[in-house]
């Protein structure tokens, strides 16, 4: 099969003003302009030696001079030779050849770069060699070449990386979270994860990270996330897993990746005893169950962690089960004021002795008691608290006290912190105008009018308090005029 050779484009003749201004221009003027419009120029005789040159301000260091009377093919590097064969080949006067670039070896050590292109201006004559300095461009295509040989090892390095901590993410025996830090959503779990929640890690990845626990944890839980994203910090909580599979210790931390804010949820559960080593705590916690005195233990947020027989017998409870994860408030006090009061001297004092309060049963039972408690702090903080049945006392006041009023200052300042101030107030003061009741009408031998004129009040004021107080008999007895 034969190839016939493709004709060269015929070169597009230069304008006619070109021609014309061509026409007026001397060799001087010639060879101004071929300066001017290239950084090197080269005149090469048939041949191939260079005859003349002429050389941009750039390129004076580059020892071109010594280029004269030698071959062109003799000083360019081995791969542009045949470059320069096809330049010197296709110069023809019908027009320029197309450019190539040259590569000459440069006493600097680097290669010179040169954009040339030929023409022969006269059949059989010399041939002109127009040259641009490329080696603005080489630098730039080196850097890019450097640069990306660069990410490409950043690329391998980090994809090693990658590699290994997905590894160990997949093997740790600790149980790790992955959570998105906005959505709350389940990013990635690992293995431990999976097994400690119960449930394969394609079902945990995109789950709200507070549905996967009790609901009597999600206080807590949310908490956490709070505190994570207002100042990127949070303590430790403890956290009850669902359908009784245990409680963990929860740790986030927050991290920033290429998608945003996470964090890192690490699960640490209680350590299991060894098998056939004796348990520490099984002793305890049958003494503790024995007592004929309440016991309850709770965390710092007050939820029930454990409560022995006598607490549930005051609570009218069936089993513990009912009490654990649920907060002591719901039993303790007369009101929210009293509990407060009792767990406001707790956090302050680290303990509390004979606060007289009452335990609130589910069924709606009340049983007046006293409590002892204490906070205890270590790397699981935890209250307790020692509830036992308050002695029986003859007129017994609703927060614990005798009708008597208080003698001095002292005696006021001992029922501070057992009841609030509002109630200390209240009680006092009916305490008192019910025994200003009783005095005014015992001095005027129960004559209602001026018992009224001496107090103060008006005899419809005075059967309004009374009637309150449950003094005097006011339905028996005729009113005096």
């Amino acid at each position: 099969m034969t190839v016939t050779p493709q004709p060269r484009p015929s070169p597009q003749p230069p304008p006619k003003a070109l021609q014309q201004v061509a026409g007026h221009l001397d060799g001087e003027a010639v060879g101004r302009i071929v300066a001017a419009s290239a950084d090197l120029s080269l005149v090469i005789d048939a041949d191939g030696v260079i005859r003349d040159a002429t050389i941009g301000t750039d390129l004076e260091a580059e020892n071109i001079p010594g280029w004269l009377g030698r071959r062109w093919v003799d000083i360019v590097t081995v791969e542009s030779r045949p470059k320069v064969d096809s330049l010197l080949r296709d110069a023809r006067p019908e027009g320029i050849t197309r450019w190539r670039q040259v590569n000459h070896p440069s006493p600097s050590g680097i290669d010179l770069p040169i954009r040339y292109a030929s023409i022969r201006p006269a059949e059989g004559g010399p041939i002109l060699v127009l040259g641009r300095d490329m080696r603005a461009v080489a630098a730039l295509q080196r850097r890019l070449l450097e640069t990306q040989q660069a990410l490409e090892r950043d690329y391998d390095r980090l994809r090693a990386a990658e590699t290994r901590y997905r590894l160990l993410f997949q093997i740790s025996g600790e149980p790790v979270l992955v959570v998105d830090a906005g959505a709350r959503r389940v990013v990635e779990a690992n293995p431990a994860a999976a097994r400690l929640l119960g449930r394969s890690a394609k079902r945990i990845g995109g789950q709200d990270a507070v549905d996967l626990f009790d609901p009597v944890s999600t206080r807590s839980l949310e908490a956490q996330f709070a505190a994570l994203r207002a100042t990127g910090q949070a303590g430790e909580i403890r956290a009850v897993l669902p359908h009784g599979r245990g409680e963990v210790t929860v740790s986030a931390s927050l991290f920033r990746g290429e998608g945003g804010a996470s964090v890192l949820m690490r699960l640490v559960a209680d350590p299991a005893p060894a098998e056939g080593a004796p348990d520490q705590e099984a002793p305890t916690r049958a003494v503790i169950d024995a007592m004929p005195e309440g016991f309850v233990l709770t965390d710092p947020a007050r939820h029930v962690l454990t409560a022995n027989a006598a607490f549930l017998e005051l609570a009218q409870l069936a089993t513990e089960g009912q009490a654990r994860g649920r907060s002591l408030d719901q039993w303790l006090g007369r009101d929210e004021t009293e509990a407060q009061a009792l767990f406001a001297t707790l956090v302050d004092h680290g303990a509390v002795r004979r606060f007289p309060t009452v335990v609130r049963g589910t069924f709606g039972g009340i049983e007046d008691v006293e409590v002892a408690a204490v906070s205890v702090a270590g790397a699981r903080p935890c209250l307790g608290f020692a509830i036992r049945p308050a002695p029986r006392r003859i007129s017994e006041g609703r927060f614990g006290v005798g009708r008597e009023v208080p003698r001095s200052v002292e005696q006021m300042a001992e029922l501070v912190g057992r009841v609030s101030m509002k109630t200390l107030v209240r009680e006092t003061t009916d305490l008192i105008e019910k025994l200003c009741i009783e005095a005014a009408l015992r001095i005027t031998r129960d004559n209602r009018a001026s018992a009224a004129e001496m107090l103060g009040l008006s005899r419809q004021g005075l059967y309004a308090k009374m009637r309150r107080y449950g003094v005097g008999d006011l339905d028996g007895q005729a009113e005096e005029a």
